[in-house]
């Protein structure tokens, strides 16, 4: 076993088991440079990574598995497991994650373990155990969990000779819900619980679909503070999952841009998840328009915008590459922050075709920017400067920022 973790090496999650921190920062610094370099082949000032504050605990949210880590093994709570699309390895000690995560976890699995509850199976599709998500806001210690379940009967799994038992399903919650409170009523955890919820997903997909969200207590949104600004979070809207790295990461955005922005200038925020690039720049210039596709997170960012008192953010539910030919106001600068990806190739074509002199590239996948870079360089832009930052210790993720200049 690893120093590290009991869980490496199986676990799908962390990836850096075994390098020391400095090794694993000094490892990802070289591959965003190597990879930017290669793609746009002239010098450019790299500024290298910027550590997280933190390296262990510091991730805002999870998404947990239900399933087992073996053919009719018990059930289990957790990720699937290396190099398995089956199995999911257990996972109520994990440390990239506060404490109050492993918890709830804890809690969960041994009611539903009690229960015999079925969880649904990847063949089949037949089961009740979805996921279940974890928000913890770093800041304020709110928390929210959201039990996430296919819409079939929860049934108790039958041994083998046994007739299944189907249970209530509303006494199930009722237990669940019990169960997550029971932790704070003890003392086991340091945060708040601030709801606790209860969604319907019935896509074969392994992507979370919201069919229908019950509150089971409290509120659906927990709340974080964030440079001086506060941000409403649903169960499935955007936010960076390491709250005090990402403080690190739109500081420098902030510095990037800020010597491009003027105080009649329009920007595009492409991608813009719940609004916290656009806010942040929104009271040194005239107006902002926030594209995104999701429409819990563009309902977010409005609601934030309103709470941050800032009236010159528009947001846009939308697919950025159709939604860009219906704006009005055309851009002076232009800020991406595209999924892992990137940017489709099509609505790459619109942005650049504007003809913006500055653009704030903000990745999480530094081989998609590096693909995206290719075509803003043909087209005249430089790299004024980048760097990356480590948002995601532990695991093989880093986040990158790139500003491009048509005059730099």
């Amino acid at each position: 076993m690893s120093e590290y973790c009991d869980l490496a090496g199986i676990c799908g999650g962390c990836f850096y088991t075994k390098e020391t921190v400095e090794e694993e920062l000094l490892k990802k610094g070289e591959l965003v440079k190597g990879l930017l370099s290669k793609s746009y082949e002239d010098p450019f000032e790299f500024e290298g990574i910027l550590q997280s504050p933190l390296t262990k605990g510091y991730r805002n949210k999870m998404e947990y598995s239900f399933g087992d880590d073996r053919k009719d093994g018990p059930l289990t709570l957790g990720f699937h497991q290396r190099k398995s699309f089956y199995n999911v390895v257990n996972v109520d000690e994990c440390s990239l994650v506060h404490p109050d995560f492993n918890e709830i976890v804890k809690v969960t699995v041994a009611l539903f373990r009690e229960l015999g509850l079925t969880y649904v199976n990847k063949k089949s599709h037949l089961g009740y155990l979805r996921y279940l998500i974890v928000r913890r806001a770093v800041n304020t210690g709110d928390i929210l969990v959201d039990l996430v379940t296919s819409s079939q009967k929860p049934v108790k799994k039958a041994a083998e000779g046994e007739e299944p038992v189907t249970y209530e399903e509303q006494k199930i919650l009722e237990a669940f819900k019990e169960a997550v409170l029971s932790l704070e009523q003890k003392g086991k955890l340091t945060g708040t619980v601030k709801g606790i919820l209860h969604t319907v997903d019935d896509t074969l997909s392994d992507a979370v679909r919201d069919d229908g969200t019950t509150v089971l207590y409290g509120e659906p949104y927990i709340t974080e503070e964030l440079l001086g600004l506060s941000f409403k979070i649903s169960p499935f809207s955007f936010f960076q999952t390491n709250s005090k790295s990402a403080e690190l990461l739109y500081e420098k955005a902030r510095e990037y841009i800020t010597g491009y922005l003027s105080s009649d200038a329009t920007v595009y925020d492409l991608y813009t998840g719940t609004g916290t690039i656009a806010q942040m720049i929104a009271p040194k210039v005239k107006k902002v328009v926030g594209v995104e596709i999701v429409a819990e997170a563009v309902e977010a960012a409005r609601e934030n915008a309103e709470r941050n008192g800032l009236s010159n953010c528009e947001f846009i539910c939308g697919d950025v590459l159709s939604e860009l030919d219906h704006i009005a106001e055309k851009p002076d600068v232009i800020i991406l922050d595209p999924p892992r990806d990137g940017v489709n190739p099509k609505a790459l074509k619109k942005i650049i075709d504007y003809g913006v002199d500055t653009i704030l590239y903000i990745s999480c996948n530094p081989s998609s920017l590096a693909r995206d870079i290719r075509p803003f360089k043909f087209s005249g832009y430089r790299i004024v400067k980048a760097v990356a930052v480590n948002q995601f210790p532990r695991t093989k993720h880093v986040e990158c920022v790139v500003l491009l200049s048509k005059h730099s």
